[in-house]
C-alpha cells in the first residue's frame, strides 16, 4: 500500500470515529479479530496437515509428496506460533522502588486510584526526556499484559511536581477503565503485528511469502483503521490529566515540556558536548543539567521554541496530536507558562543523588569513544583556527566568516565581530559574514542589525527566511516594549510570510519527489563533515548513515540534503520522533530530511542508490 493509499484509510476511520464512535470501535474489534482468525486458522491448518500426514506414513507407503506436507506443515507451525508466543522487548531502564522513593510511589498510588487503572507491574528510571506507560503481552497475541512505567530522569528535572503529576496521570490515563483497556489491547496488537511484520520480511520460502503477502494486505490496513482509535485515546489521556490536576496544570506541563525539550536538544547538549575541547574524558551531564533545568529559560528562546512547536501539524507518521491541537482540546490558551522552580526530583527523595551520580556514570561508559571522536574533532578546529589565525592578513573573506564560526563553535560567548567585519570589507554583503555580524551585534544596536538583516534579505536569496525570522524576532520584542512602531514590523511579517511559502514550497518538493531522485554526493568541506559526524555520534541509537545532496526546483541555487540512518531495534514510532528531531538540530548548511531504513526506503535501496556511507558507529 502507499502512502496516499494509507492517508486515504486513516482520514476514512476519524470520519467514521467521529460520526459514530461506538460503530467505528466494533469495526477496530471485528478487523482486529480477522487478524487472530488468520493465525488460529493457520495453526489449526499446520496441526490437521501434520497429524494427517503422519498417520498417513504409519499406515501405509511413504511417498516423495507426504514429505512435502510434512515440511509445508512444519513450516505452517512454526510460522503460526511465532506469530501466537511472539515475545516484544521489555522497556529499558533502571528498577526503580518503593523504598527507594516512597513518595513517587505513594503518588502513583493515588492516581490509580483515581483512575481505577491496573496495577505497576515494573517503574523503571532512565535518561530520556520522556515518560511513557506500555503494556507488553505475555503470550504473544494472547494472554494478559504486564505494564512497565518508564519515567526519564531529565523529566524529573524540568517540570514540579503538580506537572510532572499531570504527566503520570496521562499515562495512567491510557490504562482507565473499558475504553482504555480497550485501546491499550489495541496498541499491544499494533506492537506485535510490527514486530510479526518486522522479523519475517527476509524470511524466504513458500510458507513465508505466503506469510508476507497476508501482512502486506492486513498490516498496514490494521494500522490506518486502528490510528483514530490511537490518536482519540491520546485526546482523553489528556483530558483525565486535566481533570485529576486541573487543566491549566496540564497544559503547563505540556508547553513547559515541548520548550525544555528544545532547549535541552538546541542548547544543552552542544553546550556540554562543547566541553570536549577541554576534556579528552567524558563528563556526565544530568547533575549540571539539574541547575540548568531549573532556571528559567529565555524569554526569546522561549518564545520561538513555542512559536515553532504551535505551527506543527498532526500528520499520519505519529499517532501523538501536535502541541497545538492538544492545548486547544484541553481548552486552555497557548502561552509561556510560569516556569517550574521546585523540580519534581523531590519525589525520589534522598535516593535523587544517587540516581544523578548513577546516570552520570552510565552515560560517560556508553559516550566515551564518542566523546574522544569529538574531542579529536574539536582539537582539528582548534588546529584551523590557529592556522587562520597565523594567516589573518592574507585571508580572503570566506575565511575570515570561517574563523569566526569556528572560533563561536568553541565558545559560543567568544567575541569574533572583527572577523565578519574584515570579511564584510574584504567582500561587501558576504552573506556568511552578514549572518555572523547580526548575531554579534549587541541587541541595542537596533539600527546596524536591521541594515544587516536588510541587506542580507536583499543579495542572498538562500538567506531570505533566516533574515526575515531573525528581523519580526527583534521587532515583535521592540513593539512589545513599546520602542518602535508596528509599520516595520508588518512589512517584515509580509516578507516572512511570503519566504515561509517558498520554504514550504520547497519543502513539499523535498518529500513529495521520490527521495533518490535529483540527488548527487553531499558536498561538505572537512570541518562540515566533522560536526556532522559528531552530531552522529553524539545520536546514540544511529548505526550507520548516509548524506546525499538534494537539487531543488524551487531553490537552485541552495545546499539541501536527504540523511538516510539506520536505525537497528527500534519501534517506527520511535524512529519518526528522532528523525523529526534530527531535522531541527542537525548544523548542516542547509535544510535536511532525514529518513530511516525501513519500508521506503528499503536498507537495500539506500545502500545501492544513496552512494557510500559517511558514517558508522564503531563497534565496542
Amino acid at each position: 500500500m502507499d502512502r496516499a493509499d494509507f492517508i486515504h484509510l486513516v482520514r476514512l476511520n476519524e470520519h467514521a470515529s467521529a460520526e459514530d464512535s461506538a460503530a467505528y470501535r466494533r469495526s477496530v474489534a471485528g478487523f482486529a479479530a480477522l487478524g487472530y482468525l488468520w493465525v488460529v486458522g493457520c495453526f489449526a491448518v499446520a496441526v490437521a496437515l501434520l497429524v494427517w500426514t503422519l498417520a498417513t506414513m504409519a499406515h501405509g507407503r511413504v511417498k516423495g509428496y507426504h514429505f512435502i506436507l510434512l515440511i509445508t506443515g512444519a513450516g505452517l507451525l512454526w510460522t503460526s506460533l511465532r506469530a501466537l508466543w511472539l515475545r516484544l522487548e521489555a522497556p529499558h531502564g533502571s528498577p526503580i522502588t518503593a523504598a527507594d522513593a516512597p513518595a513517587l510511589f505513594e503518588a502513583l498510588a493515588r492516581i490509580r486510584k483515581k483512575t481505577k487503572g491496573p496495577a505497576i507491574d515494573h517503574v523503571l528510571l532512565d535518561s530520556s526526556f520522556n515518560a511513557s506507560i506500555s503494556q507488553l503481552p505475555r503470550y504473544g497475541l494472547f494472554g494478559g499484559a504486564t505494564n512497565y512505567l518508564t519515567i526519564g530522569l531529565p523529566l524529573l528535572l524540568a517540570i514540579d511536581k503538580p506537572r510532572f503529576l499531570a504527566v503520570m496521570s496521562h499515562e495512567y490515563g491510557h490504562l482507565r477503565g473499558g475504553h482504555g483497556q480497550f485501546a491499550a489491547w489495541i496498541y499491544r496488537t499494533r506492537l506485535s503485528w510490527m514486530k510479526l511484520e518486522h522479523g519475517m520480511r527476509d524470511d524466504s520460502g513458500v510458507i513465508a511469502m505466503a506469510t508476507q503477502a497476508f501482512l502486506r494486505w492486513y498490516f498496514p490496513r490494521f494500522m490506518a483503521k486502528t490510528f483514530a482509535l490511537a490518536r482519540q485515546d491520546e485526546y482523553e489521556a489528556d483530558r483525565i490529566a486535566g481533570k485529576l490536576l486541573g487543566r491549566d496544570v496540564a497544559g503547563a506541563a505540556l508547553t513547559e515540556i515541548a520548550i525544555k525539550g528544545r532547549w535541552l536538544n538546541t542548547e544543552f547538549w552542544p553546550l556540554h558536548w562543547g566541553a570536549a575541547a577541554k576534556s579528552p574524558q567524558p563528563v556526565g551531564p544530568f547533575t549540571a543539567m539539574r541547575t540548568l533545568l531549573s532556571q528559567p529559560v529565555v524569554d526569546d528562546f522561549a518564545r520561538d521554541a513555542l512559536r515553532q512547536s504551535l505551527v506543527q501539524l498532526s500528520d499520519e507518521d505519529d499517532t501523538h496530536p501536535v502541541l497545538r491541537d492538544r492545548l486547544e482540546a484541553l481548552k486552555v490558551t497557548k502561552q509561556l507558562p510560569a516556569w517550574s522552580t521546585r523540580p519534581a526530583l523531590e519525589l525520589l527523595g534522598p535516593s535523587a543523588t544517587k540516581w544523578l551520580a548513577h546516570f552520570d556514570k552510565e552515560w560517560c561508559v556508553e559516550n566515551a569513544s564518542d566523546w574522544k571522536l569529538h574531542h579529536a574533532y574539536l582539537q582539528r578546529v582548534q588546529v584551523r583556527i590557529d592556522t587562520l589565525t597565523a594567516s589573518l592578513q592574507r585571508n580572503n573573506a570566506d575565511e575570515m566568516a570561517q574563523l569566526g564560526d569556528l572560533k563561536k563553535r568553541l565558545d559560543a560567548k567568544a567575541d569574533v565581530r572583527s572577523c565578519y567585519e574584515r570579511a564584510l570589507q574584504i567582500t561587501p554583503g558576504h552573506a556568511g559574514a552578514l549572518r555572523g555580524l547580526v548575531g554579534c551585534l549587541p541587541e541595542t544596536d537596533f539600527a546596524n542589525r536591521i541594515q544587516c538583516l536588510t541587506q542580507l534579505f536583499e543579495t542572498s536569496a538562500a538567506n531570505k527566511w533566516w533574515a526575515c525570522r531573525t528581523a519580526v524576532r527583534m521587532l515583535e520584542k521592540s513593539v512589545a516594549a513599546g520602542n518602535l512602531d508596528d509599520k516595520a514590523l508588518k512589512l517584515w511579517r509580509e516578507r516572512l510570510k511570503q519566504a515561509d511559502e517558498a520554504e514550504q514550497r520547497a519543502w513539499n518538493e523535498m518529500t513529495d519527489t521520490p527521495c533518490f531522485h535529483s540527488i548527487a554526493r553531499h558536498d561538505l568541506n572537512d570541518f562540515e563533515r566533522g560536526e556532522f559526524e559528531s552530531d552522529m555520534a553524539r545520536c546514540k541509537p544511529v548505526q550507520r548513515a548516509w548524506l546525499v545532496r538534494k537539487a531543488l526546483k524551487e531553490f537552485a541555487y541552495r545546499r539541501c540534503y536527504i540523511l538516510f540512518i539506520e536505525l537497528p531495534g527500534m519501534a517506527d514510532e520511535d524512529r519518526y520522533h528522532l528523525c523529526r528531531s534530527l531535522e531541527r538540530t542537525l548544523d548542516l548548511p542547509g535544510p535536511v530530511l532525514v529518513l530511516w531504513a525501513g519500508h521506503s526506503p528499503t536498507l537495500q535501496e539506500i545502500q545501492k542508490y544513496a552512494f557510500d556511507a559517511v558514517y558508522a558507529r564503531a563497534l565496542r
